[in-house]
């Protein structure tokens, strides 16, 4: 049998899963926005999940049926994958890069040095961060109250 105590924890723990996933939402796409991430019809791909989430997540909060949930988790998988796209067009233009420059070097060097270049590789890891979080959210939302 369920206390006042874990409800009101539970409520807490949605509370703050809720203002993160919002404020990874607005930074990251902030972000985006002031880097002109925006330029080719690729880079505008985590801009769209970025927006259809919140969106969706505005509809969430009026109206929790199953299929705002479902388009909810479909919206947050294709973040993820966006995130996963985005680190691999990040490392394929650096190691392009890389191979102009030194086009005498091995493949691992050019690799490692592709990690470290111009276009910043990991960061579109952050899109599979905020995938996480709001597949989170879904998992509190589902929990018995």
């Amino acid at each position: 049998m369920k206390t006042q105590k874990d409800t009101f924890e539970q409520q807490q723990q949605k509370q703050l899963i809720f203002a993160t996933f919002v404020f990874m939402l607005l930074g990251v796409g902030l972000e985006l926005y002031l880097l002109s991430h925006y330029e080719d019809t690729l880079q505008r791909i985590p801009l769209f999940c970025i927006g259809s989430a919140i969106l969706v997540l505005i509809i969430l909060l009026f109206k929790r049926s199953s299929f705002v949930i479902t388009l909810f988790k479909v919206i947050l998988g294709c973040t993820a994958l966006s995130g996963i796209y985005g680190s691999f067009l990040h490392l394929r233009a650096n190691y392009e890069f890389e191979m102009e420059m030194k086009p005498n070097a091995r493949d691992w060097d050019l690799f490692i040095e592709s990690l470290s270049g111009a276009l910043p590789t990991l960061a579109p890891g952050s899109m599979i961060v905020l995938a996480l979080i709001g597949y989170s959210y879904i998992l509190l939302l589902k929990q018995k109250q």
